[in-house]
Parts: C-alpha cells; structure tokens; sequence
C-alpha cells in the first residue's frame, strides 16, 4: 500500500534538508537519486530514525506515494529536469504532479506545462528561496504552473515554508512559468541589493577608510532600522570575520565575482520587455567588470583617477546620508523589480498578487527584510498599484532620503569610487519624475538619419504635424519622403 505523501529526486545538499524539512512538519517522504548509493547513506545517517522512505528506482518511487502522486525534483536546470520528465511518465496517471523546484528558466517552464498537461499530468515550476539553511528550516516557496496542481500541494508547500508575521511564505504565483518567472526576479533583485551593499562598503572602506570591525558596527546599526535585512545582517557577520592571523578574511577574497545566470535573465527580460530595470542591470554588469581582474590590474597602472583626499566633512553625517542613500536605491530596485513583474505578466496573461508575492519574501529566502512588509501593505492598499514611488509610505521615504543620496553620489563620483548601482538609482529616479527627457531629439536623430519617422507633442499640432501620426521630415531638402518602418520597445 502507498504511503508516501510526496516524493523527491536529487539528493544533493538542498534536497536532503527539504526533506528533512518535510518530514519534520508530519510528511511522509520517498527519497531517490540517481546515485542510489546516496539514498542508502541518506537513511543511514541524516534521516535515521525519521519516517522518511527511500527508493532505488524512479518505478519504485512512482508506487510508494499516494495519488495524486506528487514528485519534485531538485536536479539541475536545463535537460536534467526534462530526462528525469521523461523517466517518470511511463509511472504516472492522470493528474499525478511533476514539481520542478530547481532554478529553471521561465519559458522553460511554460513549455513544460503545456507539455505535462497535454499528457493528462500537472506540472509545477517552483521557486525555492533560501539555500541550504532556508531549505531545512522553512525556504521561500514560489509555485506556479498547473491550477490544478496548487490544492494538492497547498498543505505541505505552505506548513515546509518559512513563516513570517504568523503567515507561510509561500503562496500560488500563477499559472505556466510564473512561478520560476518571480523566483527569476527574486534573484535579480538579488543581485542588486548586493551590489548596493558592496558599493557602501566600498565607499566606507577606500573614502572614509574604515577598517572591518568598524564598517561592521555601521551595518549591525543599520539592521536595527530600515535596512533591518538577512543581507545586511550578515554583511555585518562577514566583516567581523577574522582569518587565523588575526586580519578580516575578507580582505584577502579575489575581487571577482562568480553568477549563475538569473541576474542576467532577469536583465535581458527587462531589455526584451523595453521595461527599464537599470539597476538590476548594472549589477549583472558590474560583476562582468569584477571578472576581468587582470585588465584591472593592468589598467590600474596606466589609467589615473582624481587624487584622493581626506574627508573633511561631518562623519556620521555622511555615514547617515549613506544610510539613506542604500535605503533609497533599494526602493527604486523593488521599484523597477516589480514593474517588470506587471509588464511580464500582462504580456502573458499572468494574474498576479503583488502583495502576495512581497509577502512570500518577507522570510525564508535571500532578500527578506523588514521592507517587504511595507511593499506588502502598498499593494494590499491598492492591487493596482503602477510603481512603489505613488505609494504615499515609499513617495515619502525616498523623498526624506533624496538629499543625503545626492550627496553620497557626488562625493563617490569626487573621490573616483565607482557606485554603478547608487547613480543608476539616482538617474531612474531623476528620469522618472521627468515630465519631459531629451528622447525627442533621439527621435529626430533617428529621423534623419534613417527615416524613422516621429511623433508630435500634444498641443503642438500644426498643417504639417498632425497628432498620432508617425512623421517623416526631410531634414537637409535632399532626402526624400519614404519614411522607414518603426516600431515601440
């Protein structure tokens, strides 16, 4: 008779302490791996004295678990996921439940929807928040893909995840790939709230010239407030972390940064949605710039930058304005985060709860932070919401922040320290509460040196320019009057 309540392939460190998880919270799991050497050391050890099964094929798997046989699988993203697919088919039935919780891309999972249902199965594309840590002791869980799927899941995903504010860190995102859509986004922001936290501590270490121990007591200061976030509080770990010889190990890590790819599909979705996610982009970018450490080095030698001089201002002042500056630059990152989502998501007919989604991060994954709290009440306000930046709660904070940012940009840009993060926030949100930018002598450019026709401003309408329509003007008396194709990003 089949006891398992669900399944799970990949017994890598996340996949053991998912389980481990799962089983704690009353569920009865049936582990496999390919290797099935693991799954017997697996529940020699580590799952000892649990009730947690084990299997030796993916058929033995198939008939240990309860119907609607529900199987995830923690491999590795790409052609992994889609053979352990094929593996499992031959032992499913109609609506038994194929789980991707690996960090797969989107439209990978759109496919895999379409493709499972089509076979009378559901699938769900989760993301999985939170690491190894997260995984044992409660993660972020992102599901979307099949509807049908989420009220036999819905238990052990949402008693598994993290809990915050009394609520599970895990609720149903949507449908096809939106799950993987937002753990994609996730990720990104990711990438720009570290970024934003390297350049500050950048800017205490080689502008103020801080030591280690004392830019950790400016971070264990800033978690108490605003900026309370597990980022920040282990940055604040990180620095006060001494090798055997008594120096901050960090100290003596290369400067070059590794990524797995999630930032980077979060930023190219952005290009191919013409939405303008700067700062996610320029965190992508700024660890391509770490990487190349050699033509650093060699470039250090022969490129001056201004000559350094020592602060002479008030400062904790500047260490507050700082403060207010990464508070700031987060809000536009959320900002620019969550206009993707929307934009994302009307492209593919995605029903989204934006409250929801900030919700979910609010514990258990990489990002949460006190901040999502407030992203959550800004949204369950209005559903509607165009930008964080028409919220009252968010319009004010970045407003109050304004004047210290603007300062910690410019000093940054005197001393030669390079804030590719802060200044695009700044530049956004300068952008942003522009009711006029320069675009229109882009359009004219583009006109005449292509033909690319233009638009007029309303109330500037006259016999030749008429409102609505895309104009072509010949600019020099030579050109003619065909204008090219155009086309809005």
């Amino acid at each position: 008779m089949a006891t398992g309540d669900i399944g799970l392939i990949g017994l890598a460190v996340m996949g053991q302490n998912l389980i481990l998880n799962m089983n704690d919270k009353g569920f009865t799991v049936v582990a496999y791996n390919r290797t099935t050497e693991k799954v017997d050391r697996f529940l020699a050890n580590e799952a000892k004295g649990t009730k947690i099964q084990g299997a030796h094929s993916v058929q033995e798997l198939c008939s240990k678990l309860k119907k609607p046989r529900k199987i995830i699988l923690l491999v590795k993203a790409g052609s992994a996921v889609d053979d352990f697919i094929k593996q499992l088919t031959p032992y499913l039935e109609p609506g038994d439940i194929v789980i991707d919780g690996g960090n797969s891309h989107y439209p990978d999972s759109i496919r895999r929807t379409k493709e499972l249902e089509a076979k009378g199965f559901l699938f769900v594309g989760s993301g999985v928040s939170g690491g190894e840590e997260g995984a044992r002791h409660g993660p972020s869980l992102m599901p979307g893909g099949s509807n049908a799927a989420w009220p036999h899941i819905k238990e052990i995903f949402q008693k598994t995840a993290a809990q915050a504010y009394g609520e599970p860190c895990c609720d149903w995102v949507g449908e096809g790939g939106a799950g993987h859509y937002v753990k994609m986004v996730h990720n990104g922001i990711e990438y720009g709230d570290m970024q934003l936290i390297a350049e500050a501590y950048d800017i205490l270490k080689r502008g103020l010239g801080l030591h280690e121990s004392e830019i950790a007591g400016i971070f264990e200061k800033w978690n108490k407030g605003v900026l309370d976030s597990f980022l920040i509080e282990i940055t604040a770990g990180i620095l006060r972390f001494n090798d055997d010889d008594g120096e901050p190990l960090v100290t003596k890590i290369l400067d070059s940064a590794g990524q797995k790819g999630t930032g980077k599909w979060t930023a190219i979705n952005a290009l191919d949605t013409g939405c303008p996610v700067t700062l996610i982009g320029e965190a992508v970018f700024a660890r391509c710039l770490s990487s190349i450490k050699a033509e650093r080095t060699s470039a250090s030698k022969v490129i001056s930058g201004p000559q350094k001089e020592p602060f002479r201002g008030d400062k904790q002042m500047f260490i507050d304005d700082l403060e207010q500056a990464l508070y700031a630059s987060k809000i536009i990152s959320y900002t620019q985060g969550f206009m993707l989502m929307r934009d994302t998501a009307a492209e593919n007919n995605w029903k989204m709860n934006y409250a929801g989604i900030a919700s979910m991060w609010r514990g258990g994954c990489i990002i949460k932070s006190v901040f999502l709290s407030d992203i959550t009440k800004a949204f369950n306000k209005d559903r509607n919401l165009k930008s964080l930046l028409f919220d009252d709660f968010f319009n004010k904070a970045v407003h109050n922040a304004q004047p210290g940012w603007r300062r910690v940009v410019a000093q940054a840009v005197l001393w030669g320290i390079p804030t590719p993060a802060f200044s695009t926030a700044l530049a956004f949100f300068d952008g942003y509460r522009s009711e006029i930018v320069p675009a229109n002598l882009l359009q004219a450019q583009r006109d005449y040196f292509g033909a690319h026709t233009f638009r007029v401003l309303p109330g500037k309408e006259n016999e030749r320019l008429k409102s609505g329509e895309d104009i072509h003007v010949n600019w020099t008396g030579r050109g003619g009057n065909v204008s090219a194709s155009t086309y809005n990003t």
